[in-house]
Protein backbone atom coordinates (compact mmCIF):
# COMPACT_ATOMS: atom_id res chain seq x y z
CA UNK A 1 0.00 0.00 0.00
CA UNK A 2 1.50 3.48 -1.03
CA UNK A 3 2.40 5.89 1.88
CA UNK A 4 0.05 8.54 2.62
CA UNK A 5 1.22 11.98 0.72
CA UNK A 6 1.37 13.36 4.32
CA UNK A 7 1.11 12.11 7.72
CA UNK A 8 1.00 13.74 11.01
CA UNK A 9 0.90 12.00 13.85
CA UNK A 10 1.00 13.70 17.46
CA UNK A 11 2.46 16.99 16.81
CA UNK A 12 2.79 19.49 19.61
CA UNK A 13 4.27 22.83 19.08
CA UNK A 14 5.07 25.49 22.40
CA UNK A 15 6.92 28.43 21.68
CA UNK A 16 8.36 30.15 24.76
CA UNK A 17 7.48 33.82 25.12
CA UNK A 18 11.00 36.09 25.42
CA UNK A 19 11.55 37.76 28.76
CA UNK A 20 8.82 36.31 30.05
CA UNK A 21 8.18 32.82 31.82
CA UNK A 22 5.12 31.63 29.43
CA UNK A 23 4.99 29.48 26.61
CA UNK A 24 2.27 29.57 23.83
CA UNK A 25 0.96 26.13 22.71
CA UNK A 26 0.60 26.59 18.90
CA UNK A 27 -0.20 22.77 17.79
CA UNK A 28 -1.80 20.74 20.36
CA UNK A 29 -1.24 16.79 19.85
CA UNK A 30 -2.42 17.12 16.02
CA UNK A 31 -2.89 14.06 13.77
CA UNK A 32 -4.39 14.12 10.02
CA UNK A 33 -3.32 11.78 7.14
CA UNK A 34 -3.89 13.51 3.25
CA UNK A 35 -4.08 10.48 0.98
CA UNK A 36 -2.28 11.00 -2.61
CA UNK A 37 -4.30 13.18 -5.01
CA UNK A 38 -6.74 14.37 -2.91
CA UNK A 39 -6.98 18.37 -2.17
CA UNK A 40 -7.42 19.02 1.59
CA UNK A 41 -8.13 22.22 3.12
CA UNK A 42 -7.02 23.63 6.81
CA UNK A 43 -8.79 25.90 8.06
CA UNK A 44 -8.94 27.73 11.21
CA UNK A 45 -9.45 31.38 12.45
CA UNK A 46 -6.16 33.53 13.03
CA UNK A 47 -3.64 32.10 15.28
CA UNK A 48 -5.35 28.20 15.16
CA UNK A 49 -1.86 27.19 14.52
CA UNK A 50 -2.63 26.32 10.42
CA UNK A 51 0.53 28.15 9.54
CA UNK A 52 2.86 26.97 12.46
CA UNK A 53 1.79 22.84 10.84
CA UNK A 54 2.38 24.21 7.61
CA UNK A 55 6.16 25.60 8.40
CA UNK A 56 6.82 22.32 10.75
CA UNK A 57 5.81 19.92 7.56
CA UNK A 58 7.72 21.83 5.33
CA UNK A 59 10.81 21.36 7.78
CA UNK A 60 11.13 25.22 8.78
CA UNK A 61 9.94 24.81 12.50
CA UNK A 62 11.56 22.05 14.35
CA UNK A 63 8.57 20.04 16.95
CA UNK A 64 7.77 19.98 20.09
CA UNK A 65 6.70 16.66 20.12
CA UNK A 66 5.00 14.44 17.55
CA UNK A 67 6.43 13.29 13.87
CA UNK A 68 5.33 14.50 9.79
CA UNK A 69 5.93 12.80 7.15
CA UNK A 70 5.78 13.63 3.36
CA UNK A 71 4.59 10.04 0.66
CA UNK A 72 6.75 8.39 3.97
CA UNK A 73 9.36 10.60 4.73
CA UNK A 74 10.60 11.92 7.61
CA UNK A 75 10.07 15.86 6.67
CA UNK A 76 12.87 16.76 8.95
CA UNK A 77 14.92 15.34 6.38
CA UNK A 78 15.97 17.65 3.52
CA UNK A 79 15.24 14.78 0.90
CA UNK A 80 11.04 14.79 1.70
CA UNK A 81 11.23 18.40 0.13
CA UNK A 82 12.28 17.50 -3.38
CA UNK A 83 8.40 16.47 -4.23
CA UNK A 84 7.25 19.16 -2.57
CA UNK A 85 6.12 22.61 -4.22
CA UNK A 86 5.10 25.88 -1.54
CA UNK A 87 3.19 28.96 -2.00
CA UNK A 88 3.00 31.57 0.54
CA UNK A 89 1.12 33.81 1.47
CA UNK A 90 3.54 36.32 0.32
CA UNK A 91 5.70 35.46 -1.97
CA UNK A 92 8.47 37.34 -2.58
CA UNK A 93 10.37 38.21 -6.33
CA UNK A 94 13.13 39.71 -8.15
CA UNK A 95 11.11 42.58 -9.44
CA UNK A 96 13.48 43.80 -11.89
CA UNK A 97 13.73 39.68 -13.49
CA UNK A 98 10.74 38.89 -15.91
CA UNK A 99 8.48 36.44 -15.49
CA UNK A 100 10.77 33.66 -17.38
CA UNK A 101 13.44 34.91 -16.30
CA UNK A 102 11.89 34.11 -12.76
CA UNK A 103 11.25 30.16 -13.52
CA UNK A 104 14.27 30.00 -15.06
CA UNK A 105 16.10 31.34 -11.92
CA UNK A 106 13.85 28.97 -9.84
CA UNK A 107 14.71 25.94 -12.45
CA UNK A 108 18.15 26.31 -11.92
CA UNK A 109 17.96 26.33 -7.84
CA UNK A 110 15.75 23.00 -8.93
CA UNK A 111 18.95 21.79 -11.20
CA UNK A 112 17.55 21.80 -14.98
CA UNK A 113 19.34 23.63 -17.49
CA UNK A 114 19.71 23.92 -20.98
CA UNK A 115 16.59 23.08 -23.14
CA UNK A 116 15.09 21.29 -20.57
CA UNK A 117 15.08 24.64 -18.22
CA UNK A 118 13.62 26.31 -21.07
CA UNK A 119 10.66 23.85 -22.35
CA UNK A 120 10.45 23.84 -18.72
CA UNK A 121 9.96 27.21 -18.07
CA UNK A 122 7.42 28.06 -21.33
CA UNK A 123 5.30 25.43 -20.25
CA UNK A 124 4.42 27.07 -16.98
CA UNK A 125 3.71 29.85 -18.15
CA UNK A 126 1.61 28.35 -20.30
CA UNK A 127 -0.61 26.21 -17.91
CA UNK A 128 -0.81 29.77 -15.65
CA UNK A 129 -2.26 31.41 -18.53
CA UNK A 130 1.08 34.16 -18.70
CA UNK A 131 2.68 33.44 -22.14
CA UNK A 132 1.77 37.05 -23.02
CA UNK A 133 3.57 38.56 -19.85
CA UNK A 134 6.78 36.01 -20.20
CA UNK A 135 8.89 39.33 -20.92
CA UNK A 136 7.47 41.48 -18.72
CA UNK A 137 9.59 42.67 -15.13
CA UNK A 138 7.53 40.88 -12.13
CA UNK A 139 7.58 44.87 -10.87
CA UNK A 140 5.42 45.41 -13.10
CA UNK A 141 2.44 42.07 -12.57
CA UNK A 142 -0.08 42.32 -11.03
CA UNK A 143 -1.76 40.90 -7.49
CA UNK A 144 -3.00 38.09 -9.12
CA UNK A 145 -0.40 37.55 -11.53
CA UNK A 146 2.14 37.62 -8.93
CA UNK A 147 0.16 34.56 -7.34
CA UNK A 148 -0.18 32.54 -10.65
CA UNK A 149 4.00 32.91 -11.04
CA UNK A 150 3.79 31.82 -7.43
CA UNK A 151 1.80 28.58 -8.68
CA UNK A 152 4.41 28.36 -11.36
CA UNK A 153 7.48 28.26 -9.81
CA UNK A 154 6.10 26.29 -7.05
CA UNK A 155 5.98 23.60 -10.13
CA UNK A 156 9.24 23.43 -11.09
CA UNK A 157 10.69 20.60 -10.01
CA UNK A 158 7.01 18.86 -10.96
CA UNK A 159 6.28 18.11 -7.27
CA UNK A 160 3.45 15.27 -5.96
CA UNK A 161 2.56 17.85 -3.12
CA UNK A 162 1.42 21.28 -3.26
CA UNK A 163 1.18 23.22 -0.41
CA UNK A 164 -0.63 26.61 -0.74
CA UNK A 165 -0.72 29.31 1.99
CA UNK A 166 -4.22 31.57 1.47
CA UNK A 167 -3.58 31.02 -2.80
CA UNK A 168 -5.91 33.83 -3.62
CA UNK A 169 -4.96 36.21 -0.75
CA UNK A 170 -5.57 40.04 -2.24
CA UNK A 171 -6.49 38.66 -6.17
CA UNK A 172 -9.74 40.11 -7.01
CA UNK A 173 -13.11 37.65 -7.86
CA UNK A 174 -11.82 36.98 -11.65
CA UNK A 175 -8.08 36.00 -10.25
CA UNK A 176 -9.38 34.24 -7.68
CA UNK A 177 -11.75 31.97 -10.22
CA UNK A 178 -8.21 31.38 -12.00
CA UNK A 179 -6.36 30.07 -9.17
CA UNK A 180 -9.16 28.01 -8.34
CA UNK A 181 -9.66 26.84 -11.71
CA UNK A 182 -5.51 26.14 -11.88
CA UNK A 183 -5.77 23.96 -8.46
CA UNK A 184 -8.47 21.85 -10.04
CA UNK A 185 -6.45 21.14 -12.92
CA UNK A 186 -3.51 19.53 -10.28
CA UNK A 187 -5.87 17.75 -9.09
CA UNK A 188 -6.45 16.45 -12.22
CA UNK A 189 -2.91 15.64 -13.02
CA UNK A 190 -2.67 14.13 -9.84
CA UNK A 191 -1.05 16.63 -7.37
CA UNK A 192 -2.00 16.12 -3.91
CA UNK A 193 -3.08 19.81 -2.60
CA UNK A 194 -2.99 21.07 1.34
CA UNK A 195 -4.56 24.25 1.37
CA UNK A 196 -4.43 27.16 3.84
CA UNK A 197 -7.59 29.69 3.02
CA UNK A 198 -9.98 32.14 4.43
CA UNK A 199 -12.68 31.75 1.19
CA UNK A 200 -14.91 29.41 2.43
CA UNK A 201 -16.63 29.32 -0.48
CA UNK A 202 -13.42 28.42 -2.41
CA UNK A 203 -12.50 25.89 -0.15
CA UNK A 204 -16.28 24.46 -0.51
CA UNK A 205 -15.59 24.26 -4.24
CA UNK A 206 -12.50 22.43 -4.80
CA UNK A 207 -11.70 20.81 -1.18
CA UNK A 208 -12.46 16.53 -0.73
CA UNK A 209 -11.25 16.64 2.69
CA UNK A 210 -11.10 19.62 5.28
CA UNK A 211 -9.93 20.02 8.97
CA UNK A 212 -10.68 22.75 11.22
CA UNK A 213 -8.25 24.03 13.97
CA UNK A 214 -9.09 26.08 16.86
CA UNK A 215 -6.16 27.21 19.11
CA UNK A 216 -4.33 24.12 17.69
CA UNK A 217 -6.80 21.39 18.08
CA UNK A 218 -8.30 19.81 15.49
CA UNK A 219 -12.10 20.26 16.50
CA UNK A 220 -13.42 18.85 13.10
CA UNK A 221 -11.86 16.83 10.09
CA UNK A 222 -13.46 14.80 7.67
CA UNK A 223 -15.13 14.53 3.97
CA UNK A 224 -16.34 18.05 3.04
CA UNK A 225 -19.64 16.40 1.98
CA UNK A 226 -20.47 14.47 5.16
CA UNK A 227 -19.14 17.80 7.53
CA UNK A 228 -21.64 19.83 5.84
CA UNK A 229 -24.75 17.68 5.84
CA UNK A 230 -27.24 18.36 8.28
CA UNK A 231 -27.96 15.09 10.04
CA UNK A 232 -32.30 15.27 11.27
CA UNK A 233 -32.91 16.43 7.43
CA UNK A 234 -33.69 14.08 4.77
CA UNK A 235 -33.96 15.92 0.72
CA UNK A 236 -35.98 14.52 -1.79
CA UNK A 237 -35.53 16.04 -4.95
CA UNK A 238 -38.44 14.85 -7.92
CA UNK A 239 -38.98 15.68 -11.43
CA UNK A 240 -42.83 16.45 -12.72
CA UNK A 241 -44.41 16.62 -9.23
CA UNK A 242 -47.39 18.12 -9.00
CA UNK A 243 -48.83 20.50 -6.22
CA UNK A 244 -51.25 17.29 -5.34
CA UNK A 245 -48.65 14.89 -4.73
CA UNK A 246 -46.64 17.47 -2.73
CA UNK A 247 -49.56 17.18 0.10
CA UNK A 248 -49.11 13.44 0.44
CA UNK A 249 -45.72 12.53 -1.65
CA UNK A 250 -45.01 9.55 0.47
CA UNK A 251 -48.32 7.37 -0.49
CA UNK A 252 -48.77 9.11 -3.71
CA UNK A 253 -45.30 9.20 -5.82
CA UNK A 254 -45.51 5.99 -7.49
CA UNK A 255 -49.13 6.39 -8.99
CA UNK A 256 -48.45 9.85 -10.02
CA UNK A 257 -45.55 8.66 -12.28
CA UNK A 258 -43.12 11.13 -10.14
CA UNK A 259 -39.42 10.32 -10.37
CA UNK A 260 -36.79 10.39 -7.68
CA UNK A 261 -34.07 12.14 -8.78
CA UNK A 262 -31.68 11.85 -5.74
CA UNK A 263 -32.10 10.84 -1.86
CA UNK A 264 -29.52 12.84 -0.17
CA UNK A 265 -28.86 15.16 3.20
CA UNK A 266 -28.99 18.86 2.61
CA UNK A 267 -26.00 20.80 2.97
CA UNK A 268 -25.54 24.10 4.77
CA UNK A 269 -22.60 26.64 3.77
CA UNK A 270 -19.49 25.88 4.82
CA UNK A 271 -18.72 29.37 6.11
CA UNK A 272 -22.05 28.57 8.26
CA UNK A 273 -20.66 25.39 9.64
CA UNK A 274 -17.04 26.86 10.24
CA UNK A 275 -18.37 29.68 12.44
CA UNK A 276 -21.15 27.15 14.14
CA UNK A 277 -18.16 24.61 15.23
CA UNK A 278 -15.49 27.25 16.09
CA UNK A 279 -17.45 30.26 17.67
CA UNK A 280 -18.75 27.85 20.63
CA UNK A 281 -15.52 27.13 21.51
CA UNK A 282 -14.12 29.02 24.60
Amino acid sequence: MPPSAISIQNLTKVFPIPFKREKVLAVDNLSLTVEPGQVYGLLGPNGSGKSTTMKILLGLVDPTAGKTEIFGCDSTRVASREQVGFLPENPYFYKFLTGLETLQFFGKLCGLRGKALNDRARELLKLVRLEEAADRRIGGYSKGMLQRIGLAQALVQEPRLLVLDEPTAGVDPAGSREIRDLILNFKERGITVLLCSHLLEQVQEICDRVGILHRGKMIREGRLDELISIEDQTELVLENVTPELLADITARAAASGARVVSHRKPQQNLERYFLDVTKTRP
